[in-house]
């Protein structure tokens, strides 16, 4: 389905089952929700850079009957206020990590938490997984930007060419839009969100755009927090240490002959240690595209650990 269809659905978020204050350690604020079965097992879900968990609406919504589900947006993204651009860094994301899964606990009770993460989030997660602290049971991630310490050269070169030009395209984006649809109008003319499920554009229109100041609307995310975690990402992709990784972790990623896909590794070695699978006919934003594919990716990963 692509995206032009989507005028005549709208898509709604339901409303939390609980939403509270998550406190970082610099004092940040990050603010955590609750949806689903608080009976089931715990999920934690967030997003990739310039997005907010809201608009996974489509995926995390077949989440809902069978697992506690936990959202939380970055700093400076989605529900979260916009803080110091000096503290916007892959570092303190990693840090966050940490705090937002003890805060989790404090404020649902504690039971394992199976991470399910995206893009950005993902590659935080599977840089916190090699670290003491580990915060997770299991994480499913899609489409995280890392590059283990046995990459071929050519694959590495690949990566960075790909942030640089990540962090190019977000220093030149819009900030302020007259209003949503004009902004979901600018969304269905990206190739990449041609797959993308009816609604899908409107929602994230509503996820990631907030009133602005003097009118209108404008990015939740500014643009240059955005770049500048573009411009870190390719160094920390290097740090994750597959040997390291203290939990069971699987990576899911889009179809591999498509334009500009993503790929952990080229090491046949490196897949099968990493637990690497992909879903035909998608693009960075699978779960966005094919989310009944990508839900049952995370059960028969979550059925074995």
């Amino acid at each position: 389905m692509d995206a032009g269809t989507s005028e005549t659905t709208r898509l709604t978020v339901p409303e939390p089952l609980v939403v509270c204050e998550a406190k970082m350690h610099d004092g940040t604020v990050i603010m955590l929700r609750r949806h689903g079965n608080p009976d089931g097992p715990r999920v934690v879900l967030s997003h990739a850079n310039g997005f907010a968990a809201d608009a996974y609406f489509p995926f995390w919504s077949l989440f809902l009957d069978r697992f506690d589900l936990v959202l939380y947006d970055f700093r400076n993204h989605g529900w979260n206020s916009v803080g110091p651009i000096e503290a916007h860094s892959i570092a303190t994301f990693v840090d966050d990590n940490q705090c937002i899964a003890r805060e989790i606990d404090e404020h649902f009770g504690a039971k394992p938490r199976i991470g399910v993460f995206h893009s950005l989030s993902a590659q935080a997660a599977a840089i916190e997984a090699c670290s003491v602290s580990g915060s997770y049971a299991a994480l499913v991630l899609f489409e995280p930007f890392i590059c283990p310490p046995g990459c071929d050269p050519e694959h590495k070169e690949r990566l960075r060419i790909a942030m640089e030009s990540m962090s190019k395209v977000a220093y030149r984006r819009r900030e302020s839009f007259d209003s949503k649809e004009a902004f979901a109008v600018r969304l269905r003319r990206i190739p990449n969100m041609q797959r993308l499920r009816p609604g899908t554009v409107e929602l994230m229109a509503d996820a990631t755009l907030c009133a602005a100041p003097d009118g209108g609307y404008q990015l939740r995310c500014p643009r240059e927090y955005e770049a500048r975690i573009n411009e870190q990402g390719f160094e920390y992709a290097k740090s994750v240490d597959i040997e390291a990784l203290s939990c069971p972790v699987k990576l899911v990623g889009s179809d591999p002959v498509a334009p500009n896909t993503f790929l952990p590794t080229v090491s046949m070695d490196e897949i099968l240690a990493l637990n690497f699978d992909f879903v035909p006919e998608t693009t960075h934003f699978l779960q966005l595209e094919e989310p009944e594919a990508c839900l049952a990716a995370v059960l028969e990963f979550v059925a074995q650990v």
